[in-house]
């Protein structure tokens, strides 16, 4: 019979975000809009960032204090240096980054324009980039921060039949700048990671989702045969975005019902 003292574990604390502060870009819909409502819940001041101010006021008149509303297009410079600026201006300080903004429209190698293709990896990797370096100045000043990069199946394995060269190339790029930033910065107290769904409804997979025989190969070749439920990637997101991953850099977490592992 053991005689030691018991000590109880805490489960929950490592996953709140009480008085921290995160940015989640593409947040008027989707996976954003999502994210930023979990971020919310687990007590972090969200600053939700996308082009559709409409939106964004309407998030902030459901979510309440706490959510602030910020009209940003990744595309531009400028607004990604006040986006940043803005929300370190509203505590001092900036804690997590998710950087959810991405394009992607299904198009034939052979056919896709030229100014497409940069386009996507403009939106998807570049601008991805720009937001990092910003936030990643400030959070390696403090020597604290998290980065949360959005990634996708997609990034990992091909997309054809359903063809989307651009959208491939992005993604398999910001997996591999993932591990490269979170290497160039785990000694001064920066953490980045990211964040790979798989089949999940949004406005961007609206076509594979509305096409029944896009609809068939999803659900075919899914070892679970299903697409994904929008609560199901909030774990992983807090995990990443909290102190429950503290140990944890550079690494791609993959949440897709087992596509990749086919």
């Amino acid at each position: 019979m053991s005689t030691g003292t018991s000590t109880s574990i805490d489960l929950t604390t490592p996953f709140q975000l009480d008085g921290r502060v995160a940015v989640v870009t593409g947040a008027s819909s989707g996976l954003g809009d999502r994210f930023a409502r979990v971020l919310h819940a687990a007590g972090a001041t969200v600053v939700a960032a996308a082009r559709r101010t409409d939106r964004l006021e309407s998030l902030a008149a459901d979510l309440g204090e706490r959510l602030v509303p910020m009209t940003c297009d990744v595309l531009q410079d400028a607004d990604c240096e006040r986006l940043i600026a803005d929300a370190i201006a509203l505590d001092g300080h900036l804690d997590v980054l998710v950087n959810n903004a991405g394009i992607g429209v299904p198009i034939a190698a052979e056919e896709e324009p030229i100014a497409g293709f940069r386009g996507v990896i403009d939106t998807n990797l570049n601008a991805l980039f720009l937001l990092s370096q910003l936030a990643g100045r400030h959070m390696l000043e403090r020597r604290s921060g998290v980065i949360v990069n959005l990634a996708s199946v997609l990034g990992q394995v091909a997309s054809a039949p359903i063809k989307q060269a651009s959208y491939c190339a992005s993604k398999g790029a910001v997996v591999n700048l993932t591990r490269e930033l979170s290497v160039q910065w785990a000694r001064k107290g920066v953490r980045v990671n990211a964040l790979a769904p798989g089949w999940f409804e949004s406005e961007m997979t609206e076509l594979m989702f509305s096409d029944q025989s896009a609809n068939d190969f999803m659900k075919r070749n899914c070892p679970m045969a299903r697409e994904g439920a929008p609560h199901e990637l909030d774990g992983a997101l807090l995990f990443l975005a909290g102190d429950a991953s503290s140990y944890m850099t550079g690494q791609t977490l993959t949440v897709d019902g087992g596509w990749v592992a086919r």
